[in-house]
C-alpha cells in the first residue's frame, strides 16, 4: 500500500473543509427557503466534476414499526429523472417478448432466478409478471435488502410489462419511509432547470401525500430539505411544496 505523507493528508483536509465552507456560504441554515430559491441555492453550490443528482429528505409524522402507517409508493417524475435505469422482467413466453421490445435490459424466468441467486444483480429496477411471483419469492431474502422486490403496490407486478418496462426507463422512482420515518429519493439532475426541478419535487411530495397511511395522525409532512450529491442541504418551505401549493 502506497502510504501517503502526513502533509498530503493534512493539504486534502484543509481543502476539503475550505470546499464545504465554500459551498455553505451564503446559506442559513436555520432558514426555510421557498422552492425556487432552494432549488437555485442547490444548483449553484454543484460544483463537482460529475452531474449531481439532486435528492429530497422528507421527515414524515409516522412510525413505520406500526403496519397501518408505513408509507411506500412510486411517483412518475414529469421531467425523468436523468438516469438511465437498468431494468429486468421476470416472464416468459409473449410477455417476455413484450418485456424485451420495451426496451428491458435483462428478461428471464428460471434461468433468471439461478442468476440471482448466484449474486449477479445487474439491474436497477425489477419487474415481475403475478404468475412469476411464485419463483420470484424465492428472491426476497436477495431482492428486498436492495429495495428491488417487485411489488403490485408500485406498479412492479403487473402484466403490462411494457408500460412498467417504460416508466422505470423514463422517470419512475419508488420511495419507502424509513425507521426514523423519513423518506428520501433522487428528484433529477444539477443540470436540469430550475423549473423543471421545482416540477419534479412537487410531484414527489405529492405522490408522496396521497400514500398517507390510515394510521398516521396530526403533521403528516413535517420537514422537507432538498441537496445534490456533494452539496449543502438545504431546508425548503413546507408550504411552498406540498400540492395546494402546485399552480393551477
Amino acid at each position: 500500500m502506497t502510504k501517503v505523507a502526513p502533509e498530503q493528508v493534512k493539504a486534502t483536509r484543509i481543502a476539503g473543509g475550505k470546499r464545504m465552507l465554500s459551498v455553505w456560504d451564503g446559506i442559513d441554515r436555520d432558514k426555510a427557503y421557498d422552492i425556487d430559491s432552494a432549488v437555485n441555492l442547490i444548483k449553484e453550490r454543484a460544483k463537482a466534476k460529475f452531474d449531481e443528482t439532486v435528492e429530497i429528505s422528507m421527515n414524515l409524522g409516522v412510525d413505520p414499526k406500526h403496519a397501518d402507517q408505513m408509507v411506500r409508493g412510486v411517483c412518475m417524475l414529469p421531467n425523468g429523472s436523468g438516469r438511465t435505469a437498468r431494468v429486468a422482467v421476470f416472464a416468459r413466453g409473449a410477455k417476455a417478448d413484450e418485456a424485451k421490445a420495451a426496451g428491458a435490459d435483462v428478461v428471464g424466468a428460471e434461468e433468471l432466478v439461478e442468476e440471482v441467486q448466484k449474486g449477479n444483480i445487474n439491474f436497477d429496477r425489477c419487474i415481475a409478471t403475478p404468475d412469476m411471483m411464485g419463483l420470484v419469492g424465492r428472491l426476497g431474502k436477495v431482492l428486498g435488502p436492495r429495495g428491488l422486490m417487485p411489488n403490485p403496490r408500485v406498479g412492479t407486478v403487473t402484466m403490462d410489462v411494457a408500460a412498467a418496462v417504460s416508466g422505470a426507463k423514463g422517470g419512475a422512482v419508488e420511495f419507502r419511509v424509513e425507521k426514523a420515518g423519513i423518506i428520501h429519493g433522487g428528484v433529477g439532475k444539477a443540470s436540469f432547470g430550475t423549473d423543471a426541478l421545482v416540477e419534479n419535487i412537487r410531484a414527489f411530495v405529492d405522490a408522496v401525500v396521497k400514500a398517507k397511511p390510515t394510521g398516521a395522525k396530526g403533521t403528516y409532512v413535517k420537514k422537507v430539505s432538498i441537496s445534490s450529491t456533494m452539496g449543502p442541504g438545504v431546508k425548503v418551505d413546507v408550504g411552498t411544496v406540498m400540492p395546494a401549493a402546485t399552480p393551477a
